[in-house]
């Protein structure tokens, strides 16, 4: 039976989320943001020439999930793969900046940061907009000698964190080896883990919770999930190809589905139904949010239950957001005294 989600314990469940230790491995994005003025057309082609006005550069991917579990309280370690460029000096100033620890970034000179650059451009008297985006990334394997660097180095950061974080966004980070010897790892310990991919949940067996939108859940299974009892019976078919101790469905305005092997549902309605803004990095902020208050001590249905309320913050902001400790208490401070 379906169970409409109260705000009690919510509080409490935020409480518990300062201070848990999370390590997160995943595909390091390092998103660019090139800004510029229209200047003119271009004698050359019939282009806008663009003055620019300055770059940023924002952390993207599993880098995200990083910076949002540090926003709201955790304490992280962040694994992954890092070029020797512009995108990875700037991914590591941006976690450092918030105290993630990043000594487990590795670098390479073999491959560059995952980077989506974007070119926005505005007049004095026009709404900036996004004009082009430049990816780069390189599609082939990662290279044994740094596989197994990034692997040693992350069975020994086990010791010393309470919950681990797979974000992958099917740039080769996470591979089956790294996978398989982490998953063991943590289940023996009886560690919480989940993990976030974009196109192969389904390789991920042993792995405690899985977060997928409603359109990856789809696609993972080929297949069209037209009512909630198409959803239910594909994370339950999920569920039980990974051994998984349960499924979190996110499915936009509609909120959220959460569900556990022991057969219980959970409906997690939309926080705020207020406009929203950019669901940019809206699922990493869920993830974060989940995993922290889940390796808290908070039962899965709460840890959804407050992962759903940051998620609602983090989508009434423009662009790839993260949501701090601060916004979300107040948030789930306000929603107890409805």
């Amino acid at each position: 039976m379906a169970v409409a989600f109260e705000s009690a314990g919510a509080m409490d469940a935020v409480a518990r989320m300062k201070g848990t230790r999370v390590l997160i491995l995943g595909d390091m994005v390092a998103d660019i943001y090139l800004d510029g003025r229209i200047s003119r057309i271009s004698r050359e082609a019939p282009v806008l020439v663009l003055e620019e006005m300055g770059e940023r550069v924002v952390a993207g991917g599993a880098a995200n999930v990083a910076h949002n579990a540090a926003t709201l309280g955790g304490r992280v370690k962040a694994f992954g793969v890092l070029g020797r460029d512009a995108g990875g000096d700037g991914i590591r100033a941006v976690l450092d900046k918030v105290g993630v620890d990043t000594a487990g970034l590795v670098g390479t000179a073999e491959r560059p940061t995952i980077s989506k650059t974007r070119v926005i451009a505005g007049g004095r008297a026009t709404v900036s907009q996004q004009i082009v985006r430049i990816d780069k990334e390189s599609r082939d394997p990662l290279p044994t000698l740094l596989a197994k660097e990034l692997e040693t180095a992350l069975l020994k950061a086990l010791s010393s964190v309470d919950a681990v974080v797979l974000s992958d966004y099917g740039s080769g980070t996470v591979t089956e080896e790294i996978r398989a010897e982490l998953l063991a790892a943590c289940r023996q310990k009886g560690m919480p883990t989940i993990v976030d991919s974009r196109y192969g949940v389904r390789s991920f067996r042993g792995v405690d919770y899985v977060k997928q939108n409603d359109a990856e859940l789809a696609a993972a299974f080929d297949r069209r999930l037209e009512t909630e009892e198409d959803i239910e019976r594909t994370a339950r078919e999920l569920i039980g190809e990974l051994d998984a101790k349960g499924a979190l469905i996110t499915r936009g305005e509609k909120g959220m589905l959460l569900f556990l092997s022991d057969g219980a549902r959970y409906e997690i309605p939309v926080s705020d139904k207020s406009e929203v803004y950019d669901v940019s990095g809206a699922g990493d902020t869920c993830v974060a949010a989940f995993i922290l208050a889940l390796a808290g001590g908070t039962s899965p249905q709460e840890a959804a239950y407050v992962s759903n309320i940051a998620s609602g913050i983090a989508v009434r902001k423009l662009g790839t957001a993260t949501v701090s400790d601060g916004e979300l208490h107040k948030k789930v401070r306000e929603l107890s005294s409805c």
